[in-house]
């Protein structure tokens, strides 16, 4: 329980903190995001009138006021509105979120599969030729950037191909391309880390015993030692979670897809601040509680780590391990 609280208090502390450091860096943006949407001589707007509406955003008001008041309104949920279209910032993100996590959570399943199929292959593959070529990809897809396979992909399996459309494509057509743009750069270091953990696993003490008990290979590989190869994967897979919203942005720019990542892209076209700042807090939220998870599931998946003094030391080695 000790544990629990502890890293429900450190997920708590650091939700706080990136939020006023999110804060303060928008705020120190120069110049006035509202002047910059209404001050334009095209809409013939009067000095007072602007200034009303500087109140209205609260512009007018101290940092430290407006930083309370935002403070205020985000734990009750409330985001402020819209610079760009007056828009409830709530509302904004409950229409772009729905198509960015189904977007987010069928790229990180593909990524998982397919970073369990390379490690698997390039360790226990039939030929050595095949294991060599499977140890080879996880390097070069690391190095692709995230557009570049999106738009080689559309190149390829839509107008060469056209086994996938672009123009009037159903929900689930829709969603293979952009899944599979996500899901190659972070299937990448996820099967780097579980081919280096199943080659510790493999040389350890207790893999021998099982092999030499007359264990089959299908036996040993998902019963011995894939167990306790995951929880390095594991704890990649959530730092990697927090990279997704970056990737969903470029990705739902290739695609023109709607979502959390277009959106994301015009309030920073438009400077709007209150959105970008709902967005932040919204990361960081998923972010934290992905990671809070992983770091709930470390005793589930080790039944040595049940001891509550050899947990926290345990997730905080593994996340080391993984981050060098």
């Amino acid at each position: 329980m000790g544990y629990i609280l502890r890293r429900v208090g450190q997920a708590l502390l650091v939700l706080a903190l990136t939020y006023t450091v999110a804060y303060l860096l928008l705020a120190a943006l120069p110049g006035d995001a509202v002047l910059a949407r209404f001050g334009s001589p095209e809409l013939g707007l009067s000095q007072e009138q602007l200034a009303e509406i500087r109140a209205t955003y609260g512009a007018d008001r101290s940092l430290i006021e407006r930083y309370v008041d935002s403070t205020l309104g985000v734990l009750r949920g409330e985001f402020g509105y819209s610079v760009a279209n007056g828009a409830a910032v709530g509302a904004l993100i409950a229409t772009s979120l729905p198509p960015t996590l189904i977007l987010a959570s069928l790229g990180l399943g593909a990524a998982v599969f397919l970073a369990v199929t390379i490690a698997f292959t390039a360790t226990y593959g039939g030929a050595t030729w095949l294991r060599r070529l499977f140890r080879g990809i996880p390097p070069f897809l690391v190095s692709l950037p995230v557009f570049w396979i999106g738009i080689v992909l559309v190149q390829v399996f839509s107008f060469r191909l056209g086994w996938v459309p672009v123009i009037g494509a159903d929900p689930v057509e829709a969603l293979i391309l952009p899944v599979v743009t996500l899901a190659i750069p972070i299937a990448a270091p996820l099967a780097q880390v579980l081919m280096r953990s199943i080659d510790e696993v493999r040389e350890q003490p207790f893999v021998t015993v099982v092999k030499a008990r007359g264990a089959s290979t299908s036996w040993l590989v998902w019963r011995t030692v894939a167990r306790n190869a995951l929880v390095p994967t594991l704890t990649m897979a959530g730092l990697l979670f927090g990279e997704l919203v970056g990737g969903a942005v470029v990705t739902e720019a290739v695609f023109a897809r709607a979502g959390l990542g277009q959106l994301t892209a015009q309030a920073v076209a438009n400077r709007d601040t209150p959105v970008l700042l709902a967005v932040v807090i919204l990361s960081t939220v998923v972010f934290v509680a992905i990671n809070l998870v992983v770091d709930l599931l470390y005793p589930v998946l080790d039944p040595r780590l049940r001891r509550g003094s050899g947990i926290r030391r345990f997730a905080d080695a593994a996340k080391k391990e993984v981050v060098a």
